[in-house]
């Protein structure tokens, strides 16, 4: 079965015969030489017809082809059994190969990164010798005053942190109380005028949570939304809408 290869250009007698080699499907380690001499030779006759200047480089390897598939032609098993048998004569020409494929693929990443770095944009370097040769500044201080200042700073900090505190504790006890007052009148809407057991109103049942309700439930008598009624000595406290003819008191 026989290649024909015919395109424009090749970087170089090695890139042809590396061509050569893969077009055929060959085992680089056994390289059937007769056969890429004779595809290497009609490739150069073809360029040759067409006019196009075979240089020096090709025709040196053609040689070496022609030459090596000469010295395969030849036996190459000793005669004497005890002597080791001589060297393949295709070894130099694998090592020539595999030594091109390795720069070949080195040549091909250094072109993607110059195609890379074309893309890529600098920007140029500042002045910053100005911060770079300020002189350092050095507090000169006694060990007292240095202890005084780091006091003075714990304290203010202290302070800055109970006020954040006692800020924050207040406005959600604020916002906190507004909705359950928000969710007492919710609930007593939703049993249309009947009793609602006080404990309904206690969502966490924590003391917090059943402070905020006792204290919302105060505040919405206060403003005579809800009537609240408790019939003996720590029994159930009952809620109710509060009567527009008349506010019942706690009793």
């Amino acid at each position: 079965m026989g290649y024909k290869v015919k395109l424009p250009l090749f970087e170089g007698p090695f890139d042809l015969l590396v061509y050569l080699i893969e077009s055929a499907r060959m085992d680089i380690y056994d390289i059937r030489v007769s056969e890429i001499t004779a595809q290497y030779l009609e490739y150069i006759e073809n360029m040759q017809q067409m006019d196009v200047s075979v240089s020096s480089e090709f025709m040196v390897l053609a040689a070496e082809l022609i030459e090596l598939k000469s010295r395969m032609l030849l036996p190459r098993q000793s005669a004497d059994p005890d002597q080791a048998p001589p060297e393949d004569p295709r070894s130099e020409l694998v090592a020539r190969i595999l030594e091109y494929k390795t720069f070949k693929t080195l040549s091909g990443y250094l072109s993607e990164r110059e195609e890379h770095g074309f893309m890529v944009r600098e920007k140029p370097q500042e002045d910053i010798s100005q911060y770079l040769e300020s002189p350092d500044e050095y507090l000169t201080l006694e060990m007292g005053q240095f202890v005084q200042a780091f006091n003075a700073f714990l304290l203010r900090k202290k302070r800055v942190e109970e006020i954040r505190t006692r800020y924050e504790r207040i406005e959600r006890e604020k916002i906190t109380a507004e909705a359950r007052m928000t969710f007492i009148q919710s609930l007593l809407r939703q049993h249309h005028g009947k009793e609602v057991n006080f404990k309904e109103t206690i969502k966490e049942g924590d003391r917090y949570d059943t402070a905020l309700s006792f204290s919302s439930m105060l505040e919405m008598i206060r403003q005579k939304k809800l009537t609240a009624e408790q019939k003996a000595l720590f029994a159930d406290i009952y809620l109710k809408e509060a009567d527009p003819q008349g506010l019942k008191e706690v009793k």
